[in-house]
Order: structure tokens, then C-alpha cells, then sequence
């Protein structure tokens, strides 16, 4: 990808460096960047990776400055056509999102750190289609105070090169060019704005004490800004009454692994101090937003939690900073070690530049502009682990047929579907966004799912139809991805349901009877597709966290057990006692633990307590929120599945888990058959005998039944890859017209 980075400018300071970092590990894995500043010293360092630097002056927030970078962005912007900008810092981001609609740009951003705003500023700021936030507290203080959708924010790190900063590094050079000799160096590198310079300040007036107790001390401080010469001065004045150049400002440096490496001990916060941690320096983290002390062990998640700015804590005054550097000089040479070496196992492992550039790269990949864009329609959105877990399969099998291809989802619960799959969401039932999904679409999913029946009502299949029509109304093309057709009872629905399927793109099927319902329908389309339940193709959780789980509903380690899965349903009678005794059946028979699983809690939970309360053997319940994956990796431990829902059986299918089904609706009693698995009988008319011989004979002949779901459950995988390959097809056609 072509990257453009717009930030205020590329002098000392943590968001600049990390900048410069981010970008030239970008261009070390292949991405073109491009950066828009005022300048700065890092701009000769940015260049001679091969970044190209602008000079734009976004440091200043005067109407001037501020038309003029607006004019020379517009600029840069139409010459370079980057696929991504990423503005850091707010000006920068209320620059380059005026011009997001007109040159229609990804737009990301990056939020360094909390400030004060309120008013016209605070309205005028402008966080991207999506924002990296470096710490906890900044992606908190992003919803709190600007409203940002907290799904739309990604904590990153202040990525560190852990080759560049080393304990290898030699600081030898700058020793000799300030004359710091051999005696204890105190460092500190910052940003010297008003903001910013709480610490350098108290370092400066703390040198004659700390002299007194470590005589030939100096203290090293490096950065520039806008307090710089004030700052300048109070340190020669203070030299001068120590009769020495104990003070050393050093001005904005591009060498900073060699400053921290010429000091013992660095007082600091943020980026620089864990570049001086990298190169295994204690550190004393302080700053103008907080005091938290000497990094150690005990202090780490708090660090982390505010991207080692110490915002938890409270501002030190000069007595607090006196003692916490006096304390860590007063350790012993060993107890220096450690501290060091932890820090820098510190960075390796939460701090990686590497890890940076890659949270970046994944934050571009979800708002980077495909050449296509669909919207997927179904049942999503309801906390339902087989619809979520098609969601999920169609998504990744679309991800993996082609990277051009974007996906919104028609949820009921877009936050849910958010969590879940990273997916964007609109609220299915907001007319307006529902139809301006449809209107920037280049094809409408309906599916997966049995979508088009009114068994459940007719207000549903309505519901779906009408989405359909909407899209048709906007000339986009339909295709029913991988639907279960039926039961379609009322005749008026039927002709509805031909008319949609006549006049739909592309029609795949997940089952045989959906094309015989159709046929009898009168839909007379030769190209109706028989393919097979995304589901097939989407893998489990690992198998550990299958474990977990088991452990979580307490069974026994190590123990045999058929999953049950039920749902509540109506005119079932006596089916919860039939089916417990079936249940009793299996433990008592065939040493099996009953485990029921709850697939969609809400709509589950009734009728899988009345079934447990009506066993006499016990069993046990997974009732921990899970992901389909998840579940389907608990369902890979079990001996047997018997099922309700088809979703679970899939789910078992795809395991290579013999299971049984318990018929409610004719898409399970479909299903089975293209799985060639038994039915222990209609749940409205459940006989406990009929369904013990089922089970019965299912375990006489388990290995011949293993091995056929095996051999059945391949062929569904891949016939279900036919989906995608049918989809790119017709996307490609429709760019054709």
C-alpha cells in the first residue's frame, strides 16, 4: 500500500518517534510512505529510509497556517493518491478530514494522548473512520469525551526497535562531546514545551542536592520546544552557582539511543523511557502528568495501562522526584541489573516495533477501499451460535476467495457483530441506514440460514423479501447464499418466495430438498445451485480451550459424553421426559456423561431444565457465554451429539462427532439426510422407544457411522467453497456491464 502519515512535525518527542519508527517499518515490509509535517530533526532520517517528506506547516493553529496546509494537503493528496492517511495529532486530523469526502480516502487516525477541549474544538476534532489508541486511558477518554464507538478504537503500543536501543549501544561519544567524564549521568529526553517540561524543570533546580549527595553528578537533557531557551537559562544560572556545567541541554537530538546510553539512570515517561529501559537503564517514570517511581515488577500493569505516561498517579513535586532518583542510585550495581534486564524483557515482550507496524496494518486492512462491496442479510445479531457461526464462515470463506471484497452485515445487535467478527453493522431494522447500505452495495447476500419460510411467521419472511426488493429497486444484483428453503405454507407466500427466487442474480442452496421445495413452487431456473452450509469450512477453537470449557461445566476429566442440544418449542407435550429418559438411557447403557449445551440461551434454557429435572442419572450444563467456534471445539471432544438444533449437528458434522437428530422442522430432518445420520423421531409425536433403538443401533455400528460422516462431511466442505466462486463470478460480471 501507498501510506500517508500527516502529524504536526518531526522533532524530539514520543509521537513524533514513534512515527518515524512506524514508517520506516512499514517501508521495511514493502509499503510505500510518504509523510506531511512542519519538519523537523528526524525528517533527514525519514528520507534516507526512502520516505518522502512534505512541508506542511500543521504545528500551528492560527486560520493562516491552517488554510495554507489545507491547500498544500489537497495537493499532496491528488499527486500521491495514497490508499491509506493516517493523521496523528488533532490538526493534522481536522485537516485531512475536510478533504476526506471530496478525494474519498481510508481514513485512519492515531490518538497519542488526553488534552483539554472543549467548545469548538472539541466538535471540530475529527477521529477517522477508525482510531489507534497507545494506551487503555486514551481509548476510554476517546469514547467518554468525543463519542468514538469504542469497536471503531485499537490499542496499540509505542513499538520500540530493540536493535536500534540496546544495551550494545555505546554512549562514549556523548560522554566526550559534553564532557560528562566518568561520573553518574542522569537522563532525561522530552519534548521542551510548556506542557511538557514539569520534570526537566525540577531536574534542573534538584541538580545542586543531588550533587551534594553524588558529587560530580550530571544531569542530561535532551529535546527542543518552545521552553527550550527558558530553560536554557535556568541552567546556567544554576551552573554557575555550582561553580560547574552540571546541567547539560543538548537541544533536539536524532541520537537518542546513544543519550540514553551515556547515562546510569533515566527519569522520563512514554516513549523515551522505554527506549531507555530497551537498552536495560533503570527508570524512574516521571512526567507532567504523573509520578509513578522506579519501574519495577510490581508496577508494570499500571505502567501499561497509561502507555507509561503515569496518568494514574499524581504530579511529583520536587521532594517526591529527589527521593525516588536518590533511591534508585542507591541500589546496588546487581539490583541495577536486574531492574534493566527486566526492562528490556519489558519491551521485547509488550513494546515490539514489529507489533506496532502490524496493528497499524490490520487497522488499514478494515477501512482500506475493496474494488467490491456486499451487504449480508440474516438472521445476525440474536446471540444465536448457528447463525453467528455462518456469519463467521461466510465472512472468512469471501476473505479467503478474494481480498477485494468488503462486507456489512444487516445485524440485529451491531455491536455483537462487531465482537464477533469485526465486521461493520448496520441496525436491521433502521430504514434509512438499511437503505443506504443497499444504495453503495455491489450485491446483496441473502443467507445462510433457512430465511425464506414461514414456519416461524409470515412478518419474518416479509422482513427478508423486502430487503431483497430493496436492493433490487437500487439495481443491485441478489444472491441467495446457501439458503434452506421452506417450510413455505400459505400459497401467497409461496408465489412470493418463486417471484424473489426468478428474479434473483445467483441462487445456491445448502441442501437438496431447498431445490425440490423450489421446483414445487413452480420455479422453473435450470441453475439452481446445490452447494452446502458455509458452516462446513469454518474451523474450531483450539482444542485446549475445548478442554477449558469441559472443565468449566464440571465433568468429569477424562469422561465419555453425548452433547444434547434442545430448544423450547411448541406442542411438544411429553417430549422433555421422553427425551430424558433417552438421556438416562445413554449413561447408564454406554457410560456416557450428558453434557446439554444452550446454542441460543435465551430460546434454550426452558426446555433444557425441564430435561435435566426430569432425568433420574445426572448431567451437566455448559452454560458459559461461547462462540460458535468454541463450541464446535467442545463438540469435537464428545462421543455423540444429539440435537435439536441443526446448527449443532453441522457443528458436529463438521467435528467428525456420529450424531442423531431430534426433528422439529423439516430443515433438520433435510439435513440429516445429506449427513446420512439417523433421526430419533419428530419432537410433537416423540416415542422414548422408537429413540432408544435409534441410539442403540447408532452405537452397535459407531465405527461404520464414523466413517461415513467422515467421508460426508469432506464432501459438504468442499462443495461449500462453491459459494465464493460463484459470488467472485458474478461481481466480476457485473464490473463487466
Amino acid at each position: 500500500m501507498k501510506i500517508f502519515m500527516a502529524t504536526m512535525g518531526l522533532d524530539i518527542g514520543g509521537a513524533e518517534t514513534h512515527i518515524v519508527e512506524l514508517s520506516k517499518e512499514l517501508r521495511s515490509r514493502g509499503h510505500e510512505v510518504v509523510i506531511a509535517s512542519n519538519g523537523g530533526v528526524y525528517v533527514p532520517e525519514v528520507t534516507a529510509a526512502g520516505i518522502r517528506h512534505y512541508q506542511v506547516p500543521m504545528h500551528r493553529r492560527s486560520l493562516g497556517d491552517m488554510m495554507r496546509s489545507r491547500a498544500l494537503l489537497k495537493d499532496i493528496l491528488r499527486k500521491e493518491k495514497p490508499d491509506i492517511v493516517h493523521a496523528h495529532a488533532r490538526i493534522p486530523a481536522f485537516l485531512c478530514g475536510t478533504l476526506q469526502r471530496s478525494l474519498k480516502f481510508p481514513f485512519v487516525t492515531s490518538c497519542h494522548g488526553v488534552f483539554e477541549v472543549s467548545g469548538v474544538l472539541k466538535l471540530l476534532s475529527n477521529w477517522g473512520e477508525r482510531t489507534l489508541a497507545v494506551s487503555e486511558d486514551i481509548r476510554d477518554y476517546l469514547v467518554r469525551e468525543y463519542g468514538v464507538p469504542a469497536e471503531h478504537i485499537t490499542l496499540t503500543i509505542n513499538g520500540i526497535d530493540t536493535n536500534k536501543f540496546s544495551p550494545d549501544v555505546s554512549g562514549e561519544a556523548v560522554r566526550k562531546e559534553f564532557g560528562l567524564g566518568d561520573g553518574v549521568v542522569i537522563g532525561h529526553v522530552s519534548r521542551l514545551d510548556q506542557a511538557a517540561c514539569h520534570t526537566a524543570r525540577q531536574l534542573i533546580e534538584l541538580a545542586p542536592r543531588l550533587d551534594q549527595a553524588y558529587p560530580g553528578i550530571h544531569v542530561l537533557i535532551t529535546g527542543g520546544g518552545d521552553s527550550f531557551a527558558q530553560l536554557k537559562e535556568r541552567a546556567e544560572q544554576v551552573n554557575q552557582g555550582m561553580g560547574r556545567a552540571c546541567v547539560v541541554l543538548t537541544g533536539p537530538r536524532t541520537d537518542v539511543n546513544a543519550v540514553a546510553a551515556a547515562c546510569q539512570l533515566f527519569v522520563g515517561v512514554s516513549r523515551s523511557a522505554l527506549e531507555a529501559m530497551a537498552e536495560e537503564k533503570p527508570v524512574v517514570l516521571s512526567g507532567a502528568q504523573g509520578h509513578t517511581g522506579l519501574f519495577c515488577p510490581e508496577l508494570l500493569q499500571k505502567a501499561i495501562d497509561t502507555n507509561f505516561c503515569c496518568r494514574t498517579d499524581p504530579v511529583a513535586d520536587e521532594e517526591t522526584l529527589y527521593q525516588a532518583v536518590t533511591q534508585a542510585l542507591s541500589l546496588s550495581e546487581e539490583e541495577k541489573q536486574r531492574l534493566g534486564a527486566y526492562g528490556r524483557q519489558t519491551v521485547q515482550t509488550y513494546y515490539s516495533v514489529q507489533r506496532m507496524a502490524q496493528d497499524c496494518l490490520d487497522v488499514y486492512e478494515q477501512v482500506r477501499r475493496r474494488k467490491y462491496r456486499v451487504v449480508m442479510s440474516g438472521y445476525y445479531g440474536f446471540s444465536n451460535a448457528g447463525d453467528d457461526a455462518i456469519l463467521q464462515s461466510i465472512h472468512e470463506g469471501i476473505l479467503a476467495a478474494s481480498k477485494d471484497i468488503s462486507v456489512t452485515v444487516l445485524s440485529n445487535d451491531p455491536q455483537l457483530t462487531w465482537n464477533l467478527c469485526g465486521l461493520e453493522a448496520v441496525p436491521r431494522f433502521r430504514f434509512w441506514k438499511v437503505l443506504g447500505a443497499l444504495r453503495h452495495c455491489d450485491a446483496l447476500l441473502s443467507g445462510g440460514g433457512s430465511l425464506l419460510q414461514d414456519r416461524t411467521s409470515t412478518r419474518s419472511l416479509m422482513y427478508y423479501l423486502s430487503i431483497i426488493r430493496g436492493a433490487e429497486l437500487f439495481g443491485k444484483p441478489v444472491m441467495l447464499y446457501a439458503n434452506g428453503i421452506g417450510p413455505v405454507r400459505k400459497p401467497e407466500n409461496r408465489r412470493r418466495v418463486k417471484r424473489a427466487v426468478e428474479r434473483a442474480a445467483l441462487v445456491t442452496l445448502r441442501d437438496r430438498s431447498s431445490a425440490n421445495e423450489l421446483r414445487e413452487m413452480g420455479v422453473k431456473r435450470p441453475d439452481l445451485y446445490v452447494t452446502a452450509d458455509p458452516v462446513f469450512n469454518l474451523p474450531p477453537a483450539p482444542e485446549e480451550r475445548g478442554e477449558e470449557l469441559i472443565r468449566c461445566a464440571k465433568l468429569p476429566q477424562g469422561a465419555s459424553f453425548a452433547a444434547i442440544s434442545v430448544r423450547n418449542w411448541p406442542g411438544t407435550g411429553d417430549f422433555p421426559k421422553q427425551l430424558a429418559g433417552l438421556c438416562d438411557h445413554l449413561r447408564r447403557i454406554y457410560g456416557m456423561e450428558i453434557l446439554f449445551l444452550l446454542m441460543q440461551p435465551g430460546h434454550d434454557r426452558t426446555t433444557t431444565n425441564q430435561v435435566r429435572e426430569l432425568m433420574e442419572e445426572p448431567s451437566y450444563l455448559l452454560d458459559t457465554a461461547c462462540t460458535p467456534r468454541e463450541l464446535m471445539a467442545v463438540l469435537g471432544k464428545a462421543k455423540l451429539c444429539v440435537a435439536m438444533r441443526l446448527h449443532t449437528l453441522i457443528f458436529a458434522a463438521r467435528m467428525a462427532v456420529p450424531c442423531i437428530g431430534l426433528v422439529y422442522d423439516p430443515k433438520v430432518e433435510s439435513y440429516l439426510q445429506e449427513l446420512d445420520m439417523p433421526s430419533a423421531g419428530h419432537v410433537e409425536h416423540f416415542d422414548l422407544e422408537q429413540a432408544v433403538a435409534c441410539a442403540d443401533d447408532m452405537m452397535a455400528h459407531y465405527e461404520e457411522n464414523l466413517e461415513r460422516l467422515q467421508e460426508k462431511s469432506q464432501a459438504l466442505a468442499k462443495a461449500a467453497l462453491h459459494n465464493e466462486e460463484l459470488l467472485l463470478e458474478l461481481l466480476e460480471k457485473k464490473t463487466k456491464k
